[in-house]
C-alpha cells in the first residue's frame, strides 16, 4: 500500500512520491531558542520524530532537516532583558532544547542548522530576487515586494486584495505594499549584525528558511512542515522568496500539524496555561506524553487536561500489562494440547502488523494505530487468563511473536521501550507516593473484595470500596479483572 499524506498546497491526501526514488527529504521549522520549550514544541518534534521513524520502518531513506532560529527580535530582546548577548542566550536554549528532546526519546535529524551559520545564503537569494525585480532597498531594509508574484496566497487560501484592503503602511517602514515582508533590516546601535550589500544588519525571519533547505536540498525538494500556525505567513512567504528566485517549484508537500489547547483554550503565557515540556515530565513519564500526543492524528487540535493525561497513563499501562502478563509466563510444563486461541485469534493477531501499516499509510494516523494495538491486547490478555499449568506450546508461541510485534509497532512511535514489569511498578510508586496506603494492602482489600462478590456479600464488597476510597484509591472492574487507580483531585 502507498502511503497517502495530506498536502496543506492542495488541500487533499496524495501519495507520497519522492524525487529520487526511495528517498524522502523532509524539512521542518524549529525553534526560535529565546525560552524554554512547551506542549507544544513537543508536539511538533514528536510528530516528526514519528513520521522519520515510520518512513524509515516502511524501507524509505530519510534525509531529516531541522533549523534553529538564532537570531530574532524576540531573542534580541530577551538577551537585553537578562544583560547578556544574543549568541549566548541562543545557544544556551538550545542544550536546553536538547535535554528536553533527549528526554522524549526524540532522535535527532541529518542535518541541524543554524541561521546565524547560513548569512552567505541568505544574502545570495536577497540579491538574486533583486536583480529580478522582486525585493528592493527601503533606507537600511529591504522587503520583498508580493505584487511581483502572482501566486501570492496559494498554500494559505488567502487573497492578496483582501489582505491589502484591511492593512495599513506602517510609517517607519516605508513599504511600497503594506503585504511586502522584509528580507533584510538594517541594524539598530547595539543590535547583532552582518555585512550585506545593503549595509550591516541581519536577516528577516522568513528568508532564513528558504536558504538553509535550498543549501541542503537544492531548488526543489519533497516535504516542507510544521504547525498550522506557520502556514501563514511564514510558509506563504517562503514559497513567495524561493519560487520568485528559483523560478520552479519549492516543495511538492506540505505537513502541518494542528494546535495544542489547553482545557479548550488557546496556549497562552497570559492565561497562566503555559506548559513547558520539563514540566510536564516531572509528574509522567515521557511515554505517558508520547501516548497522549498520539491518541490523536497529527493534523487535529490536541487539547490537554489531567483527564486526557490520565487517560493516556491508563492506556498505556495497560499496554505494558499485557506485555508484561506474557512475559511472566513460563514454560515449564508446556503441553501439546489443544490450543486456547482459535484460528479467528491467530488472524486477528498475524494481521496485526499489516492493519497497522494501513492505519499508518493513511495520513500516519497514530489513533487509529494505536486501535489496531489495543484490539490485539483484548485477545492477548483472554488468552493469558485463560492459559492452564501446562499451556499449549502453539498458544506461548503465538503470545510471545504478538508480543514482539506489539513492542516493533509501538516503537515507531516511541513507545514500549520500556522493561513492562519495571515501568509497571515505578508507576505504581509514583502514584502511591504522599497516600497513606501501600500496593500490598490495595491488593489485599481487592483480593477480600472478589471474595466478598463471589460469595454475594454485595454489602461488603462496596464497604471495601469505600474504605478503598478513604485512602483516595478507586476501583474499576473490567474485563481483564479489578484494577485500581488513585482519585483526581
Amino acid at each position: 500500500m502507498t502511503i497517502r499524506i495530506y498536502n496543506t498546497l492542495t488541500g487533499k491526501k496524495e501519495p507520497l512520491k519522492p524525487i529520487e526514488p526511495n528517498h524522502v527529504k523532509l524539512y521542518v521549522c524549529g525553534i526560535t531558542s529565546y525560552d524554554y520549550c512547551h506542549i507544544g514544541h513537543a508536539r511538533s518534534s514528536l510528530a516528526f520524530d514519528m513520521i522519520v521513524k515510520y518512513l524509515r520502518y516502511r524501507d524509505y531513506k530519510v534525509t531529516f532537516v531541522r533549523n534553529f532560529t538564532d537570531i530574532d527580535d524576540k531573542i534580541i530582546k530577551r538577551a537585553a532583558e537578562q544583560n547578556t548577548t544574543s549568541s549566548e542566550l541562543a545557544n544556551r536554549f538550545i542544550d536546553e532544547f536538547y535535554i528536553d528532546m533527549d528526554k522524549l526519546g526524540i532522535d535527532r535529524p541529518d542535518v541541524e542548522p543554524k541561521a546565524t551559520e547560513h548569512i552567505p545564503e541568505m544574502v545570495a537569494i536577497i540579491s538574486e530576487l533583486i536583480e529580478k525585480g522582486m525585493a528592493y532597498q527601503s533606507g537600511n531594509d529591504v522587503y520583498y515586494a508580493v505584487d511581483s508574484f502572482p501566486e501570492y496566497g496559494k498554500l494559505s487560501g488567502r487573497n492578496l486584495e483582501d489582505m491589502q484592503a484591511g492593512a495599513r503602511i506602517s510609517v517607519n517602514e516605508m513599504k511600497t505594499n503594506p503585504m511586502d515582508f522584509v528580507l533584510w533590516k538594517g541594524s539598530k546601535p547595539g543590535e547583532p549584525k552582518w555585512e550585506s550589500p545593503w549595509g550591516d544588519g541581519r536577516p528577516g525571519w522568513h528568508i532564513e528558511c528558504s536558504a538553509m533547505s535550498r543549501k541542503y536540498f537544492g531548488k526543489t525538494f519533497d516535504i516542507h512542515g510544521g504547525g498550522k500556525d506557520l502556514i501563514f505567513p511564514h510558509h506563504e512567504n517562503e514559497i513567495a522568496q524561493s519560487e520568485g528566485a528559483n523560478c520552479c517549484q519549492f516543495v511538492n508537500t506540505w505537513i502541518h500539524h494542528g494546535f495544542v489547547t489547553i482545557r479548550d483554550e488557546k496556549m497562552s503565557k497570559s492565561l497562566n496555561n503555559f506548559l513547558t515540556i520539563r514540566d510536564l515530565l516531572e509528574h509522567y513519564h515521557p511515554e505517558i506524553l508520547r501516548f497522549f500526543v498520539f491518541s490523536t492524528q497529527y493534523r487535529n487540535p490536541l487539547d490537554f487536561s489531567e483527564t486526557a493525561m490520565q487517560d493516556a497513563t491508563a492506556g498505556l499501562e495497560r499496554l505494558y500489562s499485557c506485555i508484561s502478563n506474557i512475559d511472566a509466563i513460563t514454560t515449564n510444563g508446556t503441553a501439546e494440547t489443544a490450543p486456547i486461541a482459535s484460528a479467528k485469534d491467530h488472524q486477528k493477531l498475524e494481521s496485526m502488523k499489516d492493519r497497522f501499516q494501513q492505519a499508518m499509510d493513511n495520513d500516519f494516523n497514530t489513533a487509529q494505530a494505536q486501535s489496531i494495538l489495543f484490539d490485539a491486547v483484548k485477545i492477548l490478555n483472554r488468552i493469558s487468563r485463560e492459559l492452564s499449568s501446562a499451556p499449549a506450546v502453539k498458544d506461548i508461541a503465538l503470545l510471545r511473536t504478538s508480543r514482539a510485534t506489539m513492542k516493533e509497532l509501538g516503537a515507531i512511535m516511541g513507545l514500549l521501550k520500556e522493561d513492562a514489569a519495571t515501568f509497571l511498578s515505578n508507576q505504581k510508586q509514583k502514584m502511591l507516593s504522599g497516600l497513606d496506603i501501600d500496593e500490598a494492602a490495595i491488593q489485599k482489600y481487592i483480593e477480600e473484595r472478589r471474595q466478598a462478590r463471589a460469595e454475594k456479600n454485595w454489602s461488603r464488597s462496596d464497604e471495601i470500596r469505600d474504605e478503598l476510597l478513604a485512602h483516595n484509591i478507586e476501583l474499576k472492574d473490567g474485563a481483564d479483572g479489578t484494577s485500581w487507580t488513585v482519585k483526581r483531585s
